[in-house]
């Protein structure tokens, strides 16, 4: 399996570190040569203001010379480190005090006070008398309440761009830190999302070829530890289902291959003369035996299959429980008298009625009524009991066979359980009856308890939802 998911992340991380440092190097970069460019002006503009209010009136005044007022120009050029052109209202260049490399024309070309408006500065060459990008301030010479003049200070940008410069080291190394410890994120990623995702797919991989004992190793408690424990669990459920499965075709298998050899024997050896035609009627009637198991073993897992299934639907209504209980005591008549086992009935006076699908609850008293019987010795009673308490309608049934062994009690639910003396005491059972008669009573949401001893007999005790 290729890690395409780890190398989208490590290509998400590069190009994360990639957009980092092209951002911080235009926008960055633009924002602090902004805010630069806005406080350079402010300091060129009060300084314009200040040398047009205190110094260059005195040139119109007489009280300076020109000398005087280049000499001033001068100091403020290396000062500001700027052009500072003195011109008269027209524009026309009074004196100049210019930076290595520039100069200043005699007239400014259509010069208008105006053009700076509402703003401190304005930024480019000024009418193409620079070769780069400069910022130009400009103050009114004021002499006797008009103004004689203005004062121009032209700052060059890339003074600006070289104080950005050792402003912006300390941001890239800031980024280069921020970058490399974003690398933890990474980690982070391939220690508890990528591994656990790898684990939990190679798991998916080893259940979909049918290793159902691969476990997941859960070391966390979050989702993915959750999603762990769960992919853990449904495939300990989904081999257990496997194992029951390979049970039950193995019990289905044995079950249906005993008769069915039966049958087949029998008729083999009656096509061939084997079994002489005055026995026929005996091995006819053994042929029917073992045809009625396979239609009971047919019957009871086509029931077993409407509870597995989902599609049982119960036909719940309200009748009488102890009529219920005489109608199917009385269908075992012809099962009791050979072997001189009766069927007691202990009723409650009247009627009780029960909310419950009748038709269901029958067969339930049929299997636990056959089971009796089955199970108990020839001169024996089976009994049938009816109790009320609060609510519920109980019913017992009861007889003085064999016994279940203490350490079998819990298996009797278990589907095609059948113990070594039901075998031998009668092999037509199919070993389906008590898990019937328990998803029976389950589907009711009732309960189904057993009480039993060894040589003494077994009884079984079910509810049911009494109707007041």
């Amino acid at each position: 399996m290729k890690s395409i998911l780890h190398l989208k992340f490590i290509a998400l991380y590069i190009i994360f570190g990639f957009l980092c440092l092209f951002t911080t190097a235009t926008l960055t970069t633009q924002l602090i040569t902004s805010r630069l460019m806005e406080d350079t002006s402010k300091t060129l503009y009060r300084e314009a203001t200040l040398i047009a209010s205190d110094y260059l009136p005195s040139y119109f005044s007489d009280d300076s010379s020109l000398y005087a007022v280049q000499s001033q120009l001068a100091a403020m050029r290396l000062y500001l480190e700027s052009s500072l052109w003195f011109v008269d209202a027209s524009g026309t260049m009074i004196t100049s005090s210019n930076l290595e490399g520039t100069s200043s024309p005699e007239k400014i070309d259509a010069f208008n006070p105006a053009e700076i408006g509402g703003n401190q500065y304005i930024s480019g060459t000024y009418h193409g008398y620079f070769d780069e990008e400069v910022i130009t301030v400009m103050a009114p010479v004021t002499e006797g309440f008009s103004t004689k003049g203005y004062l121009l200070i032209h700052s060059p940008v890339s003074v600006i761009d070289e104080r950005c410069r050792p402003i912006m080291i300390p941001v890239y190394i800031t980024l280069g830190a921020i970058y490399a410890l974003s690398f933890i994120f990474l980690l982070g990623f391939h220690y508890f999302v990528y591994r656990p995702l790898r684990q939990i797919s190679e798991a998916a991989r080893q259940y979909a070829l049918g290793n159902l004992t691969y476990e997941i190793p859960v070391r966390t408690h979050d989702e993915m530890g959750y999603l762990s424990a769960s992919l853990n669990y449904m495939a300990a459920q989904l081999k257990d289902m496997d194992d029951y499965q390979k049970k039950i075709v193995a019990n289905v298998s044995h079950d249906f291959r005993s008769p069915l050899t039966s049958i087949k024997g029998y008729l083999e050896a009656m096509a061939d003369g084997t079994i002489p035609p005055e026995l026929y009627e005996k091995y006819i009637g053994i042929i029917l035996f073992e045809t009625e198991r396979l239609t009971d073993l047919t019957r009871d897992l086509l029931t077993l299959n409407e509870f597995d299934t989902k599609e049982l639907l119960l036909d719940k209504q309200e009748f009488d429980i102890q009529e219920t209980v005489k109608d199917t005591a009385a269908s075992f008549e012809a099962v009791c008298t050979p072997r001189h086992i009766s069927i007691e009935l202990l009723l409650m006076p009247g009627s009780v009625i029960v909310y419950a699908d009748r038709r269901k609850i029958q067969q339930v008293l049929y299997n636990l009524i056959d089971n009796a019987i089955k199970f108990s010795d020839a001169d024996s009673t089976v009994t049938v009991e009816i109790n009320e308490k609060n609510d519920k309608t109980f019913v017992s049934v009861k007889d003085q066979g064999i016994g279940i062994p203490k350490k079998n009690l819990n298996k009797i639910w278990e589907r095609f359980y059948k113990s070594d003396l039901s075998r031998g005491k009668d092999k037509k059972g199919t070993g389906l009856g008590l898990s019937i008669v328990k998803e029976v009573i389950q589907a009711h949401d009732e309960h189904i308890n057993v009480v039993s001893t060894e040589g003494v007999g077994t009884e079984f005790i079910f509810s049911l939802q009494r109707v007041q």
